[in-house]
Order: C-alpha cells, then sequence, then structure tokens
C-alpha cells in the first residue's frame, strides 16, 4: 500500500474513556492480549483496528509503568485514510524551550515532563483491514511508576461509563466532588482503583454542568429579554454568545447598590457544593441586617477572563460605583480578576469557606485531636491583637505538629485578607468581629440548592426575591411600630431608638448597657486628645485604648467596630459617659444603619435629633465652655499677678455676656459700673437701668431670654444628674461583683 511520510502532528492521549467504553460495547474482544499480565507487543502482532492497538499499548504500559501518547502518521496515498500510527512514551522528544526574544513572559512555568524517550510502538494497516506491530522499542531513559502511583499518569486516568453514571446520580443528590470520591474510593477498594483523580471528577462534572445549562440556555435568554421589556432599567449581558457566561441586574438590585453598595459579597457557594447549576449572586447587606441582591451570574467559563469580564459588567451595572470591600472564595483567578477590575477595594477571603476548606484538608488532625478545630476557629476568631494572633497561630500548629503543613503554611501568608484581626479598619457591614461566620447569608438560601436545575432556575429565582423582598417589608413594619425597651435614662440611648433601624438598635443597645462593666480611665490628658484606658471589671489582662479629642469630639479605639461596623463599641461609649456627651455626634451615624437608609436626601440632623454640625446645640455649648473655663481658671491661679489679671478680664468677659443677653451692645470697663446689665445664675436682672426707661418690647424680650437662659441651665443640672446616677450604677455594679467574690472566696 502507498503512504505518505510519517507526519508529526498535535500529540493526544492514548485512548479516551468514551472510546474504550464504545469498543467494549461494539463486542471488540481484545482477549489475551490485553488480560495477560505478562504478554508484551512484539512485531507482527494484529489486532482488528488502530483503537484496539492503542487499548492494548495503553494497558501494557499502565502495567510497566509509564504513559503513553499518539504521536506521528502516516496517509494512504490512494484514499487519505491514516495507514501507520506511531504510539510513543508519554516522555518522549522535549518540552519546547520559552523564546526568550518574546515580550509576554507565561503566567505559569510548566514542569519538565519529557526526556526524550525512544520507547515507542508503531502499527500499519493491513490490506485484510486489520492493524499490526511493524516497530517496537522497549526500553526507557527514566525511572518507571511503582504501581501504587500508575494511576496518577494521565493516560491512565479515564472517567469510565459507569463511574459517570454513578457521579452523575450523586451530584444529582447534591455531594460534591470530595463525596463522590469517597464513595468510590470505597467502591472500588482504594483510590489507586478509580482509574481517575478527584480533579478529573471535578473535570467532569463542571462539564456536565455546563452541558445541563446549554441545553437550557434558550429559556435564560428568553426570561432575559422578557424582563427587559417589563423594565426598562434591567440588564444582562452574555459573553461570546450563548455559550459563554451570563449575568444580569434587575432594577430594585441596581437601587439597593446605590443605598447599601459600601460592602459586597461575591457568593460563589456553587463552586464548593458542585452544583448542577454555576450560579453566583451579589450579596450586599441592607439597614435591617438582611442580605440584598446586587446581581446574578450564570458561570459556564471559570477562566480569569471570564471573571473579569463578569466584574466589569456588574461595575457597569452598577454605574460604576466601586465598593469600598469585596468578600469572595479565596481562588487564585478570582483574586486576580477583582484586583484587576477593583484595584481600590479591600477584598477578604470568605472565612466560611476557608473554615469549611480545613475540615477537608486537615481532616486528620480533626479527627485525630477532637479539640484542635474548635481551637483553630478560636486562634482566627476571638484574638484581638496582631500580636496575640500570631503567637496563638504559632503555639496552634507547634501543639498540633503542624508547623510544616502547606496548606496552613498558605493561608498564613495570605492572612491580611481572611484573618479579622488584620482587616478591622475597613467597613465590612459585619456587625461583630468576633462572628464564626463572615459570609452573608445567602440571598437565596432554601430556593437554590445542588438539586436544582436549569429549567427551575428562574422560578425559584423569583420566589427567593418576593420572599426577600416580604421580609424587608416586615423589618420595616416592626422599626416604625414597635417601640424598643428603654433600658437607661441614657438621653443617647433614647436618641439611638429614634435613628436606627430596630435591629441596629439592639445591637447598639447591648454596646451601651455593657458600659456599665467598662470604666474608663484617662492616662494622658495633654493636650486636645486624651487617651483612655478601658479595661471591663475583673479582666485586666484585656485592655482597649480610646483616643478622645475633646475639641472635635472624635474617638477612636483599638478595638476599630466602629471602622469595620459602622456601630460604635462599648469603649468609646463608656469614655462618652465619663466626658459627659450625652448625644450622638452626625459623624457616628452611618446613614446605612439608619431607617432613613433609602431616602435620597442627606440625614436631617435636627429631625434625627443630632447635635447640629456646626457645634450649636445646647450640649455641646455647655461643654464647650466648661473646658474653657477650667482650663482659664487652672491658668490664673499661677500667681498673684496673673491671678488679678485674669479677675479683671473675667469681670470685662462678665459685662458682655451680661450686654449680649439685654440685646445691648457691651460698655467700656472703665464707664460706670450701674449701668451695666448683669446675670445671676437663675436668670434674674441685677443692677440693670430704670425699668420705666425701657420699651415694653425690651422688657419681653428680657424676660424672655432670662426663661430660655433658665431652661438651658436647668437642662446642664438634668444632664450633671444623670451622669451622677450614671456614676451611682456602676459604682453599685462594683460593690455587687466584689461582694459576690468575696463570698465565693469565703466559701472556697
Amino acid at each position: 500500500m502507498e503512504s505518505e511520510p510519517l507526519i508529526l502532528e498535535n500529540e493526544f492521549d492514548m485512548c479516551s474513556a468514551e472510546e474504550e467504553d464504545n469498543l467494549n460495547a461494539s463486542g471488540v474482544d481484545l482477549g489475551q492480549q490485553c488480560s495477560s499480565s505478562d504478554l508484551e507487543p512484539y512485531e507482527g502482532m494484529e489486532f482488528e483496528s488502530e483503537q484496539a492497538a492503542r487499548i492494548f499499548y495503553n494497558s501494557y504500559a499502565r502495567r510497566v509503568g509509564f504513559g503513553t501518547r499518539v504521536s506521528a502518521y502516516r496517509r494512504s496515498r490512494r484514499d487519505n485514510s491514516i495507514s501507520t500510527r506511531q504510539l510513543v512514551c508519554s516522555k518522549e522528544g522535549f518540552n519546547p524551550r520559552p523564546d526568550n526574544g518574546a515580550q509576554h513572559k507565561p503566567k505559569r512555568q510548566r514542569i519538565v515532563s519529557r526526556v526524550g524517550c525512544k520507547a515507542h510502538l508503531t502499527v500499519k494497516k493491513l490490506t485484510s483491514g486489520k492493524w499490526a506491530i511493524t516497530k517496537f522499542i522497549k526500553d526507557h531513559n527514566h525511572e518507571l511508576v511503582p504501581p501504587d502511583q500508575v494511576h496518577l499518569i494521565r493516560s491512565h486516568r479515564h472517567v469510565s461509563g459507569p463511574a459517570r453514571s454513578l457521579i452523575d446520580t450523586l451530584q444529582a443528590a447534591g455531594l460534591g466532588a470530595t463525596g463522590v470520591m469517597s464513595v468510590l474510593i470505597k467502591q472500588s477498594g482504594g483510590l489507586n482503583n478509580v482509574g481517575f483523580t478527584k480533579v478529573d471528577c471535578q473535570n467532569y462534572m463542571n462539564q456536565s454542568r455546563q452541558r445541563t445549562l446549554g441545553s437550557g440556555a434558550h429559556y435564560i435568554f428568553e426570561y432575559l429579554k422578557q424582563k427587559q421589556s417589563e423594565d426598562p432599567d434591567f440588564f444582562y449581558a452574555v459573553q461570546d454568545g450563548s455559550s459563554g457566561n451570563i449575568f444580569w441586574a434587575d432594577s430594585t438590585s441596581r437601587k439597593n447598590y446605590s443605598y447599601f453598595g459600601d460592602t459586597v459579597t461575591f457568593d460563589t457557594t456553587y463552586r464548593t457544593h458542585r452544583y448542577r447549576v454555576p450560579f453566583a449572586p451579589f450579596i450586599g447587606v441592607n439597614h435591617h441586617c438582611q442580605p440584598v441582591l446586587f446581581g446574578c451570574a450564570l458561570l459556564l467559563n471559570e477562566s480569569e477572563s471570564s471573571f473579569i469580564w463578569l466584574f466589569e459588567n456588574w461595575l457597569a451595572a452598577m454605574s460604576g460605583c466601586h465598593p469600598i470591600s469585596i468578600t469572595s472564595d479565596h481562588d487564585r483567578i478570582i483574586r486576580s480578576a477583582i484586583l484587576d477590575v477593583f484595584p481600590g477595594a479591600r477584598h477578604r477571603f470568605c472565612k466560611s469557606n476557608i473554615f469549611r476548606e480545613a475540615q477537608e484538608r486537615l481532616s486528620h488532625s480533626i479527627q485525630s485531636f477532637p479539640t484542635f478545630e474548635a481551637e483553630f476557629q478560636k486562634c482566627v476568631n476571638l484574638t484581638e491583637t496582631i500580636a496575640e494572633f500570631e503567637l496563638c497561630w504559632g503555639s496552634l500548629l507547634g501543639r498540633y505538629n503542624l508547623i510544616d503543613d502547606e496548606w496552613l503554611q498558605s493561608m498564613y501568608d495570605a492572612r491580611q485578607q481572611w484573618v479579622p484581626v488584620y482587616l478591622r479598619d475597613t467597613f465590612f457591614g459585619d456587625t461583630s468581629i468576633a462572628k464564626t461566620s463572615d459570609s452573608t447569608s445567602s440571598f437565596f438560601d432554601g430556593y437554590i440548592d445542588a438539586s436544582t436545575n436549569i429549567h427551575i432556575l428562574m422560578s425559584q429565582y423569583e420566589k427567593a426575591i418576593a420572599s426577600r423582598h416580604e421580609k424587608e417589608v416586615k423589618a420595616e413594619y416592626d422599626t416604625i411600630n414597635i417601640a424598643p425597651i428603654l433600658k437607661t435614662p441614657s438621653p443617647m440611648e433614647k436618641q439611638a431608638a429614634n435613628i436606627y433601624t430596630r435591629e441596629i438598635f439592639l445591637m447598639f443597645q447591648q454596646e451601651l448597657m455593657e458600659t456599665l462593666a467598662y470604666p474608663a480611665t484617662s492616662i494622658n490628658d495633654a493636650g486636645s486628645d486624651v487617651i483612655f484606658q478601658v479595661v471591663k471589671f475583673g479582666e485586666d489582662h484585656k485592655v482597649h485604648y480610646v483616643q478622645y479629642n475633646v475639641v472635635e469630639k472624635k474617638a477612636s479605639c483599638s478595638c476599630q467596630l466602629f471602622d469595620f461596623s459602622g456601630i460604635l463599641c462599648r469603649h468609646i461609649l463608656a469614655v462618652f459617659r465619663v466626658k459627659n456627651v450625652l448625644r450622638l455626634l452626625s459623624h457616628y451615624v452611618l446613614k446605612r444603619w439608619t431607617r432613613k437608609a433609602k431616602s435620597e436626601v442627606l440625614l436631617d440632623e435636627d429631625k434625627l435629633g443630632l447635635p447640629s454640625s456646626h457645634n450649636d446645640s445646647f450640649t455641646d455649648r455647655f461643654e464647650k465652655l466648661s473646658l474653657e473655663a477650667t482650663n482659664y481658671v487652672k491658668e490664673g491661679v499661677d500667681s498673684k499677678s496673673v491671678y488679678l489679671v485674669a479677675l479683671d478680664a473675667l469681670c470685662e468677659a462678665s459685662k458682655k455676656v451680661a450686654a449680649a443677653m439685654c440685646g445691648t451692645p457691651a460698655q467700656p470697663l472703665s464707664q460706670d459700673m450701674n449701668k451695666e446689665k448683669e446675670f445671676n445664675l437663675n436668670g434674674n436682672q441685677t443692677d440693670c437701668d430704670d425699668p420705666s426707661l425701657l420699651s415694653e418690647d425690651e422688657k419681653i424680650k428680657e424676660l424672655t431670654t432670662a426663661v430660655v437662659y433658665a431652661t438651658e441651665t436647668c437642662e446642664a443640672y438634668r444632664a450633671k444628674l444623670l451622669s451622677i446616677l450614671s456614676e451611682m450604677e456602676e459604682q453599685k455594679l462594683r460593690i455587687s461583683l466584689k461582694v459576690q467574690s468575696m463570698r465565693v472566696h469565703r466559701i472556697t
């Protein structure tokens, strides 16, 4: 038979699972050739087909311990069909050398897998239609793989027909790749008998999911087109035609982002549980601490370019407004795409996913040491300083002999993106730093799960939207119609109850109540910035530091709860109690947590009961004058000469104040004192001009001013009284705790 010269083509694996299954189903019997444990190829050996020869050589390679590839071929000049095929060792040839002149270097450096091995087998088609071995080279120039590792060689990893059927069944029942592999390993009697790895299983499940989605894609497109015709603000985009990723966001999602788009969670739970439908929503948190939707995606392609496409389209739908922070899975591709599209956003890895992965990666330690998992989570969640975390982490790994664990080392290297103590300086909308889970409760919990297929996806999506809307309406109703129970006489608590939603107020109230057990002590009051030490009674080892600016009335705490969640911590509130700050200042009220979160206007400070930004409230004026007067007295008693100057200046100031209250210009100090107007603390006029000289309007004005002044003075006394009562309650609590401690000590 005339043949063309030998041609090198793109080399491929020896035989796919489908080919092997089809070959067996067709009744082709490889007989003793494939079953004999000592049979080797030899020149002249015949096969029914080229596929049979390939399967035989691959079976031989598996027994010996090397991988195979299909390499060169020749075509017949008569009918252009393949007449000769060369089957080679997978280490035949050499890896291509990188082009030193290339402008773009490859992202990943591939391992060297080819070493120029000459072992191969050549088969040729005979005139009878059968195929025969014409050349066989047995020897290899590299070590062969032992039997317990041969299942890792690529050419020997195939998902067979029975395995595919079982995987489909288990996937439909909601099992992920890990669970599926556990079943297959148990059924096969060991991992090396399964015939493929977990990665192969995951790839097959992804392909199966894509086939399922592809069959129902037209239904999704029709749904999106209909929604866009009903809602002009409905946004959707499709990547690379009908076979690519899909993203959509309705008008409600886009408007919600304008209110609550400061922090976003890209929920890829489907990747963990291997859902049948690759559904990934963008989720935020509203003013009732409920999950709120910012858009959804169906992901058929999970390349970096696909995630970049998705994030760019989502950002376009959200009018180009970048979030402050974003939470996602700690996948390398997602991380790279977020860095590319949201360079200014703080990226956090989902702590829940990391804990879930730890159960798999550290299963041996968890099974061997029942206390390990709890200590691991405690180390991550409850450490309050970076130094404390570092010490706890090192101690944990040392006690459980995990210092050399590669996964834990990789997690430690990325600690600034998932351990809470490193993230406290950024707003993430979490109302507690020490929460076990940092992921927002999924918007679709109870509606979309591992068994959801493409045909019921959109109906479940609609049901979830309706349910979440009803829950938000209920939360709004409760906030407006159910007045919270106030637990203290504090004006700040009453103010917060009128400002915040019910859910947020309850969290604020808890922090306010905790201040009774947290005394604040000034440790540095030099200048306008005062440093306070705040320690819970009986827990002297846990110290928090609050820096308070007496002029701007701004405070920052070492716990950074306000930066992280937008709710004042008990430590700052304890300092406010000491400094007689009786009401919340405007810069401590985030609009996103208030009842007015969805209003289009800025917070109205008067209606919300907030002190004015111009510092013109009575409480502000009283506190500032008290501070200035105290500093004045301290400086005025240094010496007798300074005292006389200070007293003279104080007399002059009192005359100016009295004149301002009477509505007349201040008189110089040298003029007759009998013509000055002064007011005592009760607001009564003393040494004023003859009342007959004043008009009726002036008398009314004086009396009105006196009443206002008396009212404000009473308010000051009331504020002082509340402060004294608060201190008494604190002293009472301390005494009670001390007595209880003494009783316990006496009993023991």
